[in-house]
């Protein structure tokens, strides 16, 4: 076989795979619509949009302390996460010896694979009894910032190490010319050149922290208000969409659709605005 038919034959294959999974996340959002639109059409976009409660069966239907919760839980998480990811990836790389960055790196591996109900029951019995002491009840936003950040925190880590890796050796080079020292190299030329990529190690945790469900339904309370204080406790959209879908009919569960497609656009807008930044950065 030529390379022109081995080069054509990827070609076709890589085109069906996009295409394939530009389809599969079509399908999700035409089945989501599908499932919101009864109640879409019955009590509109707006009342989704009030703070006068969570009572479906009796047609209130507000999402907005649940997606604020979910918003706010999730900045705060990547507030922690961020710089203890970034920072971890730059001791693996620059700083720590090789073995001691080897056994860093599988022990970040190993927390990006411990199963979310595992550290949602860790967080249960750690971190809630911690904040109670401090504030009661404990289950609170701010355990389940904790617990996500966690969670996050190897997908940024891992990114980020990943990016700094490939930076190419000229601008070592180029910088050791220059008389950079080590900090300086880092500071202005590894992580100017690696921002776009640790921007969408970001966008990826952050995406992670709003679609999950279990561990923050273990420790964020499960009330339905809008968070006034860290110590409130909370209900994010999806740990409402994994409580009560399983006894939900009628308008009840095309309204917890309409939470999986306003999660659905939370991530879309997040990835939008992840790509024109990244583009600035390039560009500048």
């Amino acid at each position: 076989m030529s390379p022109c038919s081995r080069d054509a034959r990827l070609f076709w294959i890589l085109s069906a795979s996009a295409l394939i999974a530009s389809g599969l996340l079509l399908l999700i959002l035409v089945f989501l619509a599908k499932e919101s639109w009864p109640v879409i059409q019955n009590a509109g976009l707006s009342k989704f949009m009030r703070s006068d409660g969570w009572y479906p069966t009796e047609g209130a239907y507000g999402l907005l302390p649940m997606l604020a919760a979910s918003m706010a839980m999730s900045a705060l998480a990547i507030i922690i996460a961020a710089p203890l990811g970034v920072a971890s990836a730059l001791f693996c790389r620059f700083y720590a010896p090789p073995l001691i960055s080897r056994m860093y790196r599988w022990a970040i591996i190993l927390l990006a694979g411990i199963p979310s109900v595992v550290l949602g029951l860790w967080g249960l019995t750690v971190i809630v009894p911690l904040i109670l002491a401090v504030s009661p009840p404990g289950t609170s936003l701010l355990a389940g910032s904790i617990i996500l950040a966690l969670m996050i925190l190897p997908t940024v880590a891992l990114t980020t190490e990943a990016a700094l890796a490939a930076v190419p050796m000229t601008y070592w080079q180029g910088a050791a010319a220059l008389g950079l020292s080590k900090e300086a190299t880092i500071l202005r030329v590894a992580l100017p050149a690696t921002a776009a990529s640790i921007y969408a190690g970001i966008l990826l945790a952050v995406a992670r922290a709003l679609g999950e469900t279990m561990a923050v339904l273990m420790v964020s309370g499960n009330v339905v208000q809008l968070p006034s204080s860290l110590f409130d406790p909370v209900r994010t959209l999806t740990a409402n969409i994994a409580l009560e879908m399983a006894y939900a009919t009628g308008d009840h569960r095309a309204s917890l659709f309409v939470s999986g497609l306003v999660l659905t656009a939370l991530v879309l807008a997040l990835a939008a605005g992840a790509r024109r930044s990244g583009g600035q950065i390039v560009h500048a």
